[in-house]
């Protein structure tokens, strides 16, 4: 069945929106520039003032469900399914686990290289199928386990390639690119407790996905702005890459950026694509399907690959070209991309049959409204 044009807008919509909210990061990272009180030139480090910005564009998710939620009660036949009423202290704790996961991967986007940030990012199948196991009582069929175990080569190859090519890396230190790497991937064990809490105490209240978003969004903006200024008091050392050595320098920004004007637009890029990426995101699942999300996910991960190649952000590394294969096919297997190809070959047909009668008795299958922030 060929795809509409609406369809096709929100593929496009969604690959383009999440490959910017990466790339703009990344960019907004290269910028130097001189600080407050004329301090000297050096990088625009604030990966904690960043992550404020993406929260105000999932926040914005919340704006533009109300917008559409007074648009359908003006029409003479409202077809919009808000859900049922909730408490939206519920969304608190998965907005927390968001919130810190965010602040890390921030971190470590400033260590590493963005196209290396996008596919370590791939590890949270791994973290989400083992605590699934645990606390959702999910039982995984073998194919999902054979696509984690797959997923972990991968991490391993990406992971061998950033050794590699950091020690002829002229910008990070092999160090910083080590720990850069190791702080996406405990990155995603947060990411796969936000996903575990959500379905556990979210889903079941049948709450509008833009909704969602907006409200974690909130509660991620409200208190990580609170959390800025304890941040500029606390010292840091090396860690902070600021004048000051503090954790967080929110004037210097702000500074940086009277000084370099071009950081707003990396900044208002990273801002206005979240909020995009995620519409489009929870469209695509809701009018093609989450098997076609999945795979625009993984072609986001090229685009952001050739587009760091092409501006000399980082060198061409054929592990690399391994390792996001490797990845690509242990996702593919975990989300049962695989069934399509397998219902074709005769003898993997009936295989194929007791395995999805088994998958119907043992468990069910969801996939996180806020999986892309």
């Amino acid at each position: 069945m060929a795809w509409t044009k609406y369809q096709l807008l929100l593929a496009g919509m969604m690959l383009i929106t999440g490959s910017i909210n990466t790339l703009s990061a990344k960019w907004a990272d290269n910028f130097s520039a001189p600080g407050c009180k004329g301090s000297t030139e050096h990088s625009f480090s604030h990966p904690f003032l960043q992550a404020v910005g993406m929260f105000l564009g999932e926040l914005s998710c919340l704006v533009l469900f109300h917008i559409l939620l007074c648009h359908d009660r003006r029409s003479p036949e409202p077809k919009m399914n808000t859900g049922q009423t909730f408490n939206p202290l519920y969304f608190f704790p998965p907005a927390m686990c968001d919130m810190t996961a965010t602040c890390i991967m921030y971190v470590a986007l400033n260590m590493t290289s963005a196209s290396s940030f996008q596919m370590l990012r791939g590890a949270v199948i791994v973290f989400t199928g083992l605590l699934s196991v645990a606390f959702l009582e999910r039982k995984l069929m073998v194919s999902q386990w054979i696509g984690i175990f797959i997923t972990i080569t991968g991490l391993l190859v990406v992971g061998l390639a950033d050794f590699v090519s950091g020690e002829k890396d002229e910008k990070h230190k092999l160090s910083e690119v080590i720990t850069g790497d190791l702080l996406i991937i405990m990155a995603q064990v947060i990411v796969a407790v936000q996903m575990v809490l959500e379905e556990k105490f979210v889903y079941k209240h049948d709450v509008h996905p833009l909704r969602a978003v907006g409200t974690e969004g909130f509660f991620g903006f409200v208190t990580l702005s609170l959390l800025l200024i304890p941040m500029y008091y606390i010292p840091a050392g090396h860690f902070g890459n600021n004048p000051r050595q503090v954790l967080e320098d929110s004037l210097d920004a702000f500074c940086q950026i009277g000084n370099q004007p071009m950081i707003v637009l990396a900044l208002l890029g990273n801002i206005i694509s979240i909020a995009f990426f995620n519409f489009a995101g929870i469209s695509v699942t809701k009018e093609i399907n989450a098997t076609t999300r999945m795979v625009l996910d993984s072609l986001r991960t090229v685009v952001i690959w050739a587009v760091s190649l092409a501006v000399g952000w980082e060198r061409f590394h054929g592990l690399q070209v391994l390792g996001f294969i490797v990845l690509l096919v242990g996702a593919a297997l975990y989300n049962g991309l695989h069934k399509p190809v397998m219902e074709k070959i005769p003898c993997c047909a009936w295989f194929l049959g007791q395995s999805s009668s088994e998958e119907r008795l043992l468990s069910g299958s969801t996939a996180s409204v806020n999986q892309d922030t």
